[in-house]
């Protein structure tokens, strides 16, 4: 019962977003799922692997295809459909921490939640970055190849 309440509070904490973002209507719902196919997956590899990079990454690569996928079903910019979907993989909590140990000199603490913080961020952008790499190389060749005249 309390992942399918985090499984639907990802999925409206990404809608809140997409809503502050001026996602278009017709795309709402989507952003919104992609929310909920984040935190999910999240979960799942959470439970297999440890550590604070590895659960972010695969999570954040899972919803960069998502993401992919969704914009080229509905021709819109991928961003529409990713900033909101991940979301829920931003360490807030930890990110708090770490600033509240900074100032109040618990320099210990500080950089544990500082670390913890970093491999998370650390995780999400080396996933987004390799699916949007891995999509930009291959649609691109599929262009040339089609704009290329037969012989």
């Amino acid at each position: 019962m309390i992942i399918i309440q985090q499984l639907i509070t990802a999925m409206l904490g990404s809608l809140g977003f997409a809503l502050i973002f001026h996602v278009s209507k017709k795309y709402l719902i989507s952003a919104a799922f992609g929310g909920f196919v984040c935190w999910g997956v999240y979960l799942l590899a959470a439970e297999f692997l440890s550590g604070f990079f590895f659960a972010p990454f695969v999570a954040a690569v899972v919803s960069t295809l998502y993401s992919e996928i969704s914009a080229r079903c509905f021709k819109a910019p991928t961003t529409v459909f990713l900033i909101p979907s991940v979301i829920p993989l931003i360490p807030g909590s930890s990110l708090y921490y770490a600033m509240h140990y900074a100032v109040s000199g618990d320099y210990l603490q500080f950089k544990s939640f500082g670390t913890q913080t970093a491999l998370v961020a650390f995780g999400m952008a080396v996933g987004i970055s390799l699916v949007s790499g891995i999509f930009a190389v291959v649609f691109r060749t599929i262009r040339v190849k089609h704009a290329m005249p037969d012989k």
